[in-house]
């Protein structure tokens, strides 16, 4: 009998691993990452079909954002945020420096104007189209 179902793998894909761990919305984000250089494991680039195990050493670039983290767990299937959170340790320095980030761009988004409101609707669609001498 193959009992290979019921233990968890030995190695697994770093893009399927990076989709189960929630760091993509989609395996075929998380390749384009990977080739784009955006994903260093052991601190070399590498390629989406590289097997990854327990205990691997992984830097994400999402933006402005970096992760440092080192594999905890190999998953194959994507789980609820809160369980994948539990597939990875993050370093102390990387969490500190995420916040950092994202508590400037938080400022920075409270100071600057909010530039965008929607589509017009019918009466400025109609101011619009006066003003630039256009009709329907």
């Amino acid at each position: 009998m193959n009992q290979s179902h019921d233990q968890a793998p030995q190695k697994v894909r770093l893009d399927k691993w990076l989709w189960a761990a929630r760091f993509f919305k989609t395996r075929q984000i998380a390749s384009e990452a990977i080739n784009g250089g955006k994903v260093h494991l052991n601190g070399q680039r590498t390629k989406p079909g590289k097997e990854i195990k327990a205990g691997s050493q992984l830097r994400i670039h999402k933006g402005a954002l970096e992760w440092d983290i080192t594999v905890r767990v190999l998953a194959t299937k994507r789980r609820p945020a809160s369980e994948a959170r539990c597939f990875y340790d993050e370093t102390a320095e990387s969490i500190e420096r995420r916040e950092k980030i994202t508590e400037v761009q938080r400022l920075e988004r409270s100071m600057s104007p909010r530039t965008d409101h929607g589509k017009p609707n019918k009466k400025q669609r109609r101011m619009i189209h006066r003003f630039t001498g256009k009709s329907n």
